[in-house]
């Protein structure tokens, strides 16, 4: 089906309903100049509800990990519903998204789960779920750079991912990038990705919310473009993995999507592209939404206690998940909108508790990173205390590569890592050079099992 006959449209609009002022996408600009809310990309579904649902539904079918640019990548197979104006020329794209969907029927089974999925996120360019906002932000950078647009530089604070998504796109489309990253408190993986691609990387004697100040006083100047998940551009591209779920699973929806939170911009996304395929026709119900977050940096799980009566920041404490130890989430409203709207909850998990998820489902052929294990450990607690039900259907979001975290997985089977379940735990066993010696460990081990 050929959609050029059609002219798709979006903008900038403000979240606030007693605002909704309009912005063009390709202004400077991450939240109201009204009100100071965030922003939202809006699309025209009045032009987009002219295709029907199974038109929509074929055309992504069609173009799903095909060789063609641009819909090799996930997300640009979706540009309609993402960027409709931008020029092809000036995407910027590393074949982000069509990440595998990772059948843990064994461990569902196990779980007492109709089926379990896991979204490997983490099989992308720079490893994590991070690339697909960064791509649609660093092409609409490159587009407005194209029309004259004054950006020098992009820049972001980050506890890891987020600066190596943008320091790779960056140096793709030759942008300069600046990341801000808390001293001391990023994986080695993690750090020496922006540094290989060139970024100006700046450590700050601070957490990942300190470091997220500094970038806001530092984008007020409009040629430094701000590029964390407060500037809505990263959302479009990341509400694509919500339409692929769903294509995967033949176009059903899952009772339940069990997502990590930090910063509060990937669960947005989540449920923004549930809304559009819902709004659109693709699909018929909403799956229910499981928030898990580190015990150690919880804001919205004591918000959710009270529920959502009120949310005050806190001081992240230190986490395995160093990913998501943030205390003052920026996305925190639309966050809350979301779970409102899709009956959802919010659950921790504590360090134990993360890191005996993680390994528990390494022993199903997962290898996860700990943010991973944030999310399998909610699930865990929630089929325990009866939220999630048995033969229910669940999608857990991986949201980085296991292999960036190789220390934490070291520390866990080396046991430096406390009170966590020894039964779990693998160590690499010392043999003679014999079949004898090889025999007799075997003998022992597979006595065991």
């Amino acid at each position: 089906m050929s959609l050029t006959k059609y002219q798709f449209r979006a903008q900038f609009r403000c979240t606030n309903e007693s605002c909704r002022k309009t912005y063009p996408l390709h202004q400077v600009i991450y939240s109201c100049s009204s009100c100071g809310e965030l922003l939202n990309v809006e699309h025209d579904l009045d032009s987009l509800k002219k295709i029907p649902a199974e038109e929509w539904k074929s055309t992504f079918e069609s173009r799903f990990r095909s060789s063609q640019f641009p819909n090799a990548s996930g997300v640009w197979g979706k540009k309609e519903w993402v960027l409709p104006e931008i020029k092809e020329e000036n995407i910027i794209t590393s074949g982000e998204g069509t990440t595998h969907l990772y059948d843990a029927s064994r461990f569902a089974k196990d779980l007492g789960l109709k089926s379990l999925h896991v979204k490997q996120c983490g099989v992308s360019h720079t490893g994590s779920f991070k690339d697909l906002g960064m791509t649609v932000l660093v092409s609409q950078v490159n587009q407005m750079i194209a029309d004259g647009v004054p950006i020098k530089a992009v820049a972001c604070a980050s506890t890891g991912d987020t600066s190596a998504a943008l320091a790779s796109y960056a140096a793709k489309a030759g942008i300069p990038a600046i990341i801000l990253l808390p001293a001391n408190k990023v994986s080695t993986a993690q750090l020496i990705q922006p540094v290989s691609n060139g970024a100006i990387v700046l450590a700050l004697e601070t957490d990942f919310d300190g470091c997220m100040a500094v970038v806001k006083e530092l984008t007020q100047e409009k040629s430094i473009y701000l590029a964390n998940s407060m500037n809505s551009l990263r959302i479009e591209g990341q509400k694509s993995i919500s339409v692929e779920i769903t294509q995967q699973l033949g176009w059903n929806v899952p009772d339940w999507v069990v997502i990590p939170g930090g910063n509060l911009g990937n669960v947005s996304a989540l449920g923004m592209g549930f809304e559009m395929m819902f709004e659109l026709g693709l699909i018929q119900k909403l799956p229910r939404i499981i928030l898990a977050q580190a015990k150690n940096a919880s804001p919205l799980y004591e918000s959710f206690k009270k529920g959502f009566a009120e949310f005050s920041p806190v001081t992240a404490e230190k986490t395995l998940a160093s990913a998501i130890q943030i205390g003052d989430p920026v996305s925190v409203k639309k966050a809350i909108r979301v779970l409102k709207k899709f009956n959802g909850i919010v659950e921790v998990a504590t360090e134990e508790e993360l890191a005996n998820a993680s390994a528990r489902g390494d022993l199903y052929g997962l290898y996860n990173d700990p943010h991973t294990g944030v999310a399998l450990a909610s699930l865990l607690k929630s089929i325990q205390s009866g939220v999630v039900k048995q033969g229910e259907s669940v999608v857990v979001i991986s949201t980085a590569n296991g292999l960036k975290f190789t220390e934490f997985k070291l520390a866990f089977h080396e046991g430096k890592i406390p009170k966590v379940d020894d039964t779990l735990k693998n160590v690499i066993l010392p043999c003679k050079p014999t079949l004898s010696g090889v025999m007799e460990i075997l003998g022992k081990h597979l006595k065991k099992t």
